[in-house]
């Protein structure tokens, strides 16, 4: 009799315990806070079959305007023999910056995506980002079975492959990120796609690859002054992914919001819905404001309270993310 109470005891004990852990998930799941985690499985994502335009279809109903008719890389083309129209300028348009954006593609000479990519019958992408959830994640292997895999800015491979494997296609960076190692931290055959937030960033790598004087001032943190690149691995990416990001996933209003620019995060997030057929994400999302030890990124110190005095809209983006999560336009491998 005793044991049977005693069993009968566990059995509600389990039952509320259940109920309370589900309740608190779904309260989790529900807030607007942008740390919010998912309980979803990274292994089962690897899985899900490609399917091209999956992506496109997802993404469609829930932006604005989608269209592919947009090119990945700039191309000398659109401005030697045509006026490039544009509504914005740097960073959502090319508007006022056509002779910086013509000398450097001049320098670059390469427009276009790598045969191994063009010839792929469909896209299956992992935008890594830097966040710290990638500590002791172990995601390296998985990361490296990606067709496409898209780093940010200046996050390090080398001596963190286990969690962020070695593998990268595209690296995308502006000039004051450029301090990745061009041996280390990228593949033979990685593209380096330049992000112009500004005519500066254009006008950087013109010097660097022309072996001009170095320009020192204009930047919020001195660029690399000696950077050794293959020209032949240098793309400028379509400003319009940062017009979509900002003006479509944000939300924001561009006259309001002149200084406002997305993170590269999510601008590699707008870039990849457009380019990938499928889509997923690992290493995004921040710890909480009032946390004051959790670091932001897997290889270094910095603390939320920095961040958050960036010119970033930190939360404003986590709810994009949010969104297309929760249409299934992308997956996650890690919890957000």
């Amino acid at each position: 009799m005793t044991a049977g109470k005693h069993s009968v005891g566990w059995m509600i004990l389990e039952l509320l315990t259940s109920v309370i852990i589900f309740l608190v998930i779904s309260t989790y799941l529900s807030s607007d806070d942008y740390t919010v985690s998912s309980s979803s499985p990274p292994y089962e994502h690897i899985r899900v079959a490609c399917t091209p335009g999956y992506v496109a279809s997802k993404a469609a109903k829930i932006i604005s305007n989608y269209s592919h008719n947009h090119t990945t890389f700039l191309q000398l083309s659109d401005y030697f023999w045509t006026v490039n129209k544009s509504l914005y300028s740097l960073p959502y348009g090319t508007k006022g910056s056509e002779l910086e954006i013509m000398q450097a593609l001049a320098l670059t000479q390469h427009y276009h995506l790598p045969q191994e990519i063009e010839r792929l019958e469909c896209r299956r992408c992992v935008v890594v980002g830097n966040g710290n959830r990638l500590k002791n994640s172990s995601l390296g292997e998985i990361i490296d079975r990606y067709n496409i895999v898209i780093r940010l800015n200046n996050a390090p491979v080398h001596n963190y492959e286990k969690d962020v494997g070695t593998k990268t296609t595209m690296r995308l960076f502006y000039p004051e990120s450029a301090f990745f190692d061009l041996r280390l931290d990228a593949n033979p055959e990685t593209l380096m796609v330049l992000v112009p937030y500004k005519r500066l960033d254009l006008q950087w790598l013109k010097t660097i690859l022309n072996n001009e004087k170095r320009i020192k001032k204009g930047f919020w943190k001195k660029p690399p002054m000696i950077w050794d690149v293959n020209p032949e691995n240098l793309r400028i990416l379509n400003p319009y992914y940062m017009e979509v990001a900002a003006l479509r996933l944000l939300g924001l209003n561009k006259k309001n919001n002149k200084l406002i620019k997305p993170t590269t995060g999510l601008m590699a997030i707008s870039f990849a819905i457009h380019f990938c057929d499928l889509v997923h994400i690992a290493g995004f999302g921040y710890p909480a404001p009032t946390n004051k030890t959790e670091f932001v990124h897997y290889y270094d110190k910095t603390l939320m309270k920095q961040l958050l005095v960036s010119e970033h809209k930190v939360p404003l983006e986590a709810i994009a993310i949010k969104k297309l999560l929760k249409h299934n336009v992308i997956h996650n491998l890690t919890y957000f």
